[in-house]
Formats: structure tokens, sequence, C-alpha cells
């Protein structure tokens, strides 16, 4: 298994500002009127909007307390089919036979990503076996290049059949791709005008590929025809990479705990790689969240990206009329429109 060898160009994902108290205006009906900003929009949209995060498909990574002896969990939810469903299979694999438990956060290169896997991935003597039935995936082995991109059978622009008819976001193109949108509530691109030609078994449908925003989780890979196998994880902690897109499977996104990733000491090596065994954070155990008992298990839900309450969402996004915003931006990236993910409240 190899690490992923991949270059930093990138600044620090930012936060969105929080609407500040300003002092009434001498005459109020000459003021504009405030518009509803996104926590606004979230906190109002119904619980028949949000859908629950299947145990499934929820990966729990504990890992070795911070020096002030705190826990440290991280939450994956692994992506929507079709999407990168041969990765996505060895990883639950991979959970299942507890592979990742004592292996390590091997890299953390600054404005770029965080990347966990065995340390001696490397070194064919010392590299942990991989569990049976995972293997790494390669172009030789049937996939191509071209399958980081996935037939989808719902052009995205059509939401016939959805529970709600209703017009999807409509995002502007950006320099990667000339239609971001969401799929499943998933980060997602194409470069069709319309509804593509009809994909094989589908009876109609487009191609896309996920899109590599904050958080996104993607499967380390060397040089091709080598695609990776899941055994070697990264997750996004810098502007995003959009050149990555198309390169690199991605298969899953941090809906939970991505502070205890990206606030890991940078590595003293070479892309961020760390030099040292003391340098590195032990991964105390993975698991999928349908394996622990019932009382340990997460419980998350997300927005459904097909639902009213989202298309108001990523339009505030989009047109920032709330208090401390004096030019609404007339547009967004995908990439900030982060999906809203809540705890399931009893």
């Amino acid at each position: 298994m190899t690490h992923t060898r991949l270059h930093s160009a990138m600044l620090r994902s930012m936060a969105a500002l929080a609407p500040l108290t300003l002092v009434a205006a001498a005459e109020p009906s000459a003021a504009p009127m405030p518009g509803v900003s996104p926590g606004e929009v979230i906190a109002a949209a119904p619980s028949g909007h949000w859908l629950p995060i299947a145990p499934a498909d929820l990966l729990v990574m504990e890992l070795a307390p911070d020096a002030a002896g705190k826990p440290r969990r991280v939450l994956i939810q692994l992506i929507a089919a079709p999407i990168s469903e041969p990765w996505v299979a060895n990883i639950r694999k991979l959970a299942a036979a507890h592979w990742w438990d004592g292996t390590a956060i091997v890299r953390v290169q600054d404005n770029y990503v965080v990347q966990w896997g065995d340390p001696d991935g490397e070194d064919a003597a010392k590299a942990k076996p991989l569990p049976k039935g995972v293997v790494a995936l390669s172009e030789t082995d049937g996939l191509r290049k071209r399958d980081y991109v996935v037939g989808l059978p719902q052009d995205f622009s059509d939401q016939t059949g959805s529970r709600f008819p209703v017009p999807p976001p409509r995002l502007p193109a950006d320099s990667y791709a000339r239609n971001p949108h969401f799929y499943k509530s998933w980060p997602m691109a194409n470069d069709t005008k319309g509804r593509a030609a009809s994909v094989a078994g589908e009876g109609g449908g487009y191609q896309a590929w996920p899109v590599h925003c904050y958080g996104m989780v993607g499967v380390g890979r060397n040089i091709s025809p080598d695609m990776g196998s899941g055994a070697e994880l990264y997750t996004v902690i810098g502007h995003a990479p959009r050149h990555l897109d198309r390169n690199i499977a991605l298969v899953g996104r941090v809906v939970e705990g991505i502070e205890h990733l990206s606030s890991l000491p940078r590595g003293t090596g070479e892309l961020g790689f760390y030099e040292t065994p003391a340098e590195r954070t032990v991964i105390r155990q993975v698991r999928l969240a349908s394996d622990l008992p019932q009382s340990e298990r997460p419980a998350l839900e997300y927005l459904d990206s097909a639902s009213e309450s989202f298309a108001r969402y990523a339009d505030a996004r989009s047109n920032r009329k709330d208090a401390f915003f004096n030019i609404p931006a007339g547009g967004a990236d995908i990439c900030n429109i982060p999906v809203p993910i809540r705890k399931i409240t009893q």
C-alpha cells in the first residue's frame, strides 16, 4: 500500500460570519429589510426535510486522547450509492475486520489534507496485510480512470419522482465544471448541458462526479494504474482542492469531529508526512456505527437537498441579505453550501 502524493495549492476554508446586532436606523422605514440567514432557514426546516444517516453508513473513528486526556471521536458518513461503490465496499470490510485499529494519522499538510492508514504501508515486509476480500483497485482490474465518474439515474435538473416537487438550487458554473449540483445531498458536478446521453442500464441519466469540498474523505493512491484500496484515507482541511476531482475516489465526508483532525500538528516532512512515530496520532479503533451497541451509536441526520428548505438554504448562502452583509454575493461556490448536519434529538 502506498501513500497518496498530493500537491498543496489552497487557502484555508473560511467559516461563515455570524450576523451582528446593529444600531437601529433613525428612519426605520428607509432601512433595507434584512433577509433570512442560512442558520434561520436550518432552524425552521421541518423534521420531514431531514434524513437520518443509517448506522451502516457511518464510520466511528476513535483517536487516542489529546494531551489533556480528552477523547477524540471523528464521524464519517459514507457516500451514497452508486458513487465510488468499489471503494466503499472495501471500507466496510476494513471496518468490520477492525483493520484500522492501531494504525495512525501519518500526514497533516497545512491547508490541504489529513491522511491516515498503516505507517508501514510502503514497506512490503512490514505492511499490515489487508483483510480477506479487500484488494487494491487498479485500472488493470477492469476499472478505468473514468470510473471516478459515475452514471447517475436522474438528471440533476429534473426532480420528477422526488418527494419534493421543487426545482433544485441553481449554482453558478465554476472553473472546474459547468454544472455543480447536489445529488442525494452530496456535492457533485458534471459538464453536460441539460440531460446527457443515456447511461447504460439506466434508461437515461448523466455522468457526474463528487467534488473535493472541506471535510470530504478520499482514497489514498499511487500513480496510475493504482486506484487505491480504501485502507488509506484522507480528508480535506483547507480550501477545496477541486483540481483533484475525477482523479481520486471520494468515499464520504466528516460530519462530526473535524476539529480533531484539522488542529493536529503539521507534519515536518515532505508534503506534511510525519517523520517519526512520536509525531503520529494513534487510531484506537474504527467501527461502523451498526457494529456498535445500540446505546453507543451516534444519531445524526442531514438536510435533504431535494427539499424546499434546502433550496431556501442554498439561496440564503448564495445571497446573504441578513443584517451583517451590505453586498450580497449573488452566487456561491458549491463548497460554500455545506450540507447541514445535526444530532437527532429524542
